[in-house]
């Protein structure tokens, strides 16, 4: 079995074949031109997947040993995610299946993330919690098996990797803002500020609006960024960091309270943070649970995880015909097991 999978749902590119269940090839090429902008300019990362995606098939398919033919299925993210950026690698996933007879399958890019745990050598194990924290989304789902899955609760505004991307902007620190967030802290104190952790009550939604909003209000209390020294910055980005994370891990210890698991998985771009992985760990720790956190490749946009989801779904009897539409948001109608 061997199954090529295809990534463009932002602004990374990545092609991936898993071969007889052994990750053989993932490649991924990150758009960092976007930095200059201070996020990411769509009409620009459409063009970038265009230029790249090809040579990505290829040389993935050079280190892999196999050839087009000899793939038996094709998956493709579907959504949700910048509209164009998706349409690249939907289309060109469907003229390979078209082309090459091909079996394919439209993927979700949050069923990857939730999947990407098993990706690790040590992998989740049924029934699981999993929370997703990445740029555009944040969300607890509770996992029963490959093909049940429920949705906990979301962000009711900005997702956590939004709000470090903001933070980030309104300390002039740059984009993206997770890892500049993270350096800075380091040698900041974290108890210096009280930032409000958000209570939406016995839920399991986010919200971290109110946090950033907090952020804001500071800062220009202080007479506005220009005013802060070295030190006051990385105290606001550390204090902060706690606030945001702290938000994260009382949901998570709410879902371990309420159902039976036997481990959690902590996902997508912000789960490389290394404060929410030691959260994370000690929590898991105080309830005897095992953890899974992706290492660093499969925690961001990649192909990898878009590759196994596909082969899951479809050693479950799922696949898509090849009118299978993209759909740039995130909707109960398009989430998890979804049709179209």
């Amino acid at each position: 079995m061997i199954t090529l999978g295809i990534e463009t749902s932002c602004d990374e590119t990545s092609v991936a074949i898993i071969k007889n269940g052994e990750l053989t090839a993932n490649l991924i090429s990150s758009q960092d031109f976007h930095k200059k902008y201070g996020g990411v300019v769509p009409e620009l990362s459409s063009r970038a997947h265009l230029q790249i995606i090809n040579p990505l098939l290829k040389e993935a398919l050079r280190i892999s040993g196999v050839t087009l033919n000899d793939v038996n299925l094709i998956g493709a993210t579907a959504g949700p995610g910048l509209i164009g950026a998706l349409l690249v690698g939907l289309t060109f996933a469907k003229g390979l299946a078209m082309s090459l007879n091909k079996e394919f399958v439209a993927v979700n890019h949050i069923e990857g993330h939730i999947f990407s745990g098993f990706l690790m050598p040590d992998k989740p194990e049924f029934p699981f919690i999993c929370l997703v924290v990445s740029g555009g989304h944040s969300l607890l789902i509770y996992v029963k098996s490959y093909t049940e899955l429920i949705k906990l609760g979301t962000t009711i505004d900005d997702a956590a990797g939004e709000a470090f991307d903001k933070v980030s902007k309104l300390l002039g620190l740059g984009y993206p803002g997770g890892p500049h967030i993270q350096n800075t802290a380091l040698s900041g104190d974290e108890n210096r500020i009280k930032f409000p952790i958000s209570d939406l009550g016995n839920t399991f939604n986010f919200s971290f609006s109110g946090l950033k909003t907090s952020v804001l209000r500071y800062i220009q209390n202080q007479g506005g960024v220009e005013k802060l020294d070295e030190q006051h910055i990385s105290d606001i980005a550390a204090s902060f960091q706690k606030a945001l994370i702290k938000a994260l891990i009382i949901k998570l210890e709410l879902a371990l309270k309420e159902f039976k698991v036997n481990s959690i998985s902590v996902v997508g771009g912000v789960a490389a943070n290394n404060y929410l992985k030691q959260e994370a760990t000690n929590l898991a720790e105080s309830y005897k649970k095992k953890i899974v956190i992706p290492s660093l490749e499969f925690c961001g946009d990649n192909a990898a995880m878009i590759a196994y989801r596909a082969e899951t779904l479809y050693k479950n009897g799922v696949k898509h015909k090849l009118n299978f539409k993209p759909f740039p948001s995130l909707s109960d109608n398009s989430f998890l097991t979804f049709e179209q």
